[in-house]
């Protein structure tokens, strides 16, 4: 059947109902064409409109069933209709059996294969009913994850070794059991899919825990039995080309893999523990759009500051914060900004985590003497216009990206603190000169992120919420209000919240902050001139996020330094 054809023309529905524009179905069926993903996945991908509107199109279109499967139970002998792996990755959940015919629940209707891959697997007929991707994709990964860790717990297999028994045939064997394999696909897709940044895996004394970061919190999610940890962690190190042997030590390995069309790179890193191998593996997602510096949640007054600096011919431009706090992302959309064909663009990372169109990146590599410090070296004699190092971690680094300032050179970098002010201090600490941090530094911004309030169930905040309270102590422009909330939604998986921007304060170093440097003036007192000649500190810009609707005094509260509060 063509997608244009059916009870109702598809895309007649679509566009008749309001769902999208023609200009939109349009669009989305040549990227539907050129990329061989599902019609369904580039509409609700493209933001066209909510993805209940979509399916509920697709449902009219078709003459199918649209239902919702949160809440809903499943038997188990109706699970066992289609096996685990089928399941999963077609991502169909069996309902019910009438007679015979299968009734399931499918995301793309138009999938006629996996519909005829089903009766051939089960000798029934099948019902197809819709259900909405995400809320589909939850419910195939809960009730098959449930059946798979009930399956690992009734079998007796060698997977009951003790870790230290277990030898490197062992771990092999065990690694390539198709429970292992099942295991480790499911929870690295639902952590792709649930948008995931990374993947712990931590062994305790009596269990397995595994937790997902998501928007830069901890959750965490069904975990196989403890004694299925050995296996789980050699079947990782195996895909990231580690040393399955070696468990005393701490390993580094990468691994790529393809989830619903998109390539992925995982970084992982293993350290002993006191009951088993640690494991994180870090998501970098390569088919992710490049966000630019509207996109990273910068405001008009300091996206105006950091647009004059980053083009600035010459000169240090620091961006601080704490490991995760978006630093990285920052400085990539600058530098696609200030990309052009005049311009040599150079940058050395650890790792390189996204490639950049034009732009010429090498990786460190410490284990053969390629550090910041000597690559940065190399790199002021590729007669470069603008450099990126990716972090300056010592005094060396240091010493040779401010001289490099010096020769002609924009200098980009990040470094770990915890204000822009204490940039400054951190570059004296590591023993570079004052007058050379005075003469090459021109700019310095500090950034955290912030969770912002899904879209779909943001909803303003009832005059008894305890956020009120709260506002309250934040100052009077907080008190009057509005606020605002995410309630939970299927989109937001319950959250209230979905995805993150950046919060940030900007210190352009002027001729006064240039004189404290010279005499080494603390970062208290280089903060305290700034704000008083009007820089936005990440508490200031965090409240105007908060009024604006864009975030939540919760979160407020939780990035922000106490001592920012309580001066309010």
């Amino acid at each position: 059947m063509s997608i244009l054809t059916g009870p109702l023309s598809l895309a007649e529905s679509l566009v008749s109902s309001g769902t999208v524009s023609s200009d939109a179905l349009t669009a989305a069926l040549a990227e539907q064409r050129s990329t061989g993903k599902r019609l369904i996945d580039v509409l609700i991908s493209r933001r066209v409109a909510t993805e209940g509107a979509v399916v509920r199109a697709f449902g009219e279109a078709l003459g199918l069933e649209v239902i919702s499967l949160a809440g809903r139970d499943v038997a188990a002998e109706v699970l066992g209709y289609v096996p685990n792996e089928f399941a999963l990755t077609r991502q169909v959940l069996p309902l019910g059996v009438n007679g015979a015919a299968l009734t399931v629940a499918v995301a793309d209707p138009l999938d006629y294969g996996t519909l005829d891959d089903l009766r051939m697997l089960t000798g029934l007929d099948i019902r197809a009913v819709l259900a909405s991707p995400s809320d589909l994709r939850r419910a195939t990964e809960r009730f098959y994850m449930a059946r798979m860790i009930q399956d690992a717990q009734a079998q007796e297999t060698d997977l009951h070794a003790g870790e230290e028994a277990l030898d490197v045939a062992d771990l092999q064997k065990m690694a390539q059991e198709e429970l292992i394999i099942q295991l480790v696909n499911l929870t690295l897709n639902q952590a792709i899919q649930d948008r995931a940044s990374d993947i712990h895996v931590e062994p305790f004394e009596r269990e397995l825990r595994i937790r997902y970061r998501i928007d830069g919190i901890l959750h965490e999610v069904s975990s196989p039995p403890k004694r299925l940890h050995p296996a789980i962690v050699s079947r990782v190190k195996i895909l990231s080309d580690m040393n399955i042997a070696e468990r005393r030590l701490p390993q580094d390995g990468r691994m790529r893999l393809q989830s619903a069309g998109r390539q992925v790179d995982v970084r992982v890193s293993t350290i002993p523990s006191l009951y088993g191998e640690s494991v994180v593996m870090r998501i970098l997602d390569r088919s992710a759009a490049m966000l630019t510096l509207e996109q990273v949640g910068m405001r008009s007054d300091g996206l105006a500051r950091f647009r004059r600096l980053i083009g600035s011919p010459h000169g240090i431009l620091l961006v601080t914060g704490p490991t995760g706090s978006g630093k990285t992302t920052t400085l990539y959309a600058g530098l696609s900004e200030i990309y052009s064909e005049e311009r040599k663009i150079i940058t050395v990372e650890d790792p390189v985590e996204y490639q950049l169109h034009g732009i010429t990146q090498m990786q460190v590599h410490p284990q053969i003497g390629l550090t910041f410090a000597n690559g940065l070296r190399h790199i002021v004699r590729q007669d470069p216009d603008v450099i990126m190092v990716g972090e300056i971690r010592d005094g060396e680094t240091a010493d040779i990206a401010i001289h490099a300032a010096l020769t002609g050179h924009l200098v980009l970098s990040t470094l770990h603190t915890n204000d822009a002010a204490g940039a400054v201090s951190r570059l004296l600490d590591m023993g570079a000169e004052p007058y050379l941090v005075a003469s090459s530094l021109i700019g310095s911004m500090a950034q955290r992120l912030v969770r912002v309030i899904c879209p779909r169930c943001r909803q303003p905040v009832p005059r008894d919420h305890e956020m009120w309270s709260h506002a309250a102590v934040l100052g009077p422009d907080l008190a009057k209000g509005p606020l605002f909330h995410g309630t939970g939604c299927e989109e937001c998986q319950g959250f209230g919240y979905r995805g993150r921007t950046g919060i940030f304060e900007m210190l352009p170093v002027d001729d006064a902050v240039r004189q404290m440097i010279m005499r080494r003036a603390s970062a208290t007192e280089i903060r305290q001139h700034a704000v008083r000649t009007g820089m936005t500190t990440l508490l200031g810009d965090a409240r105007a996020k908060v009024l604006d609707g864009t975030t939540t005094v919760s979160e407020l509260l939780r990035v922000c330094q106490r001592e920012d509060i309580e001066d309010v």
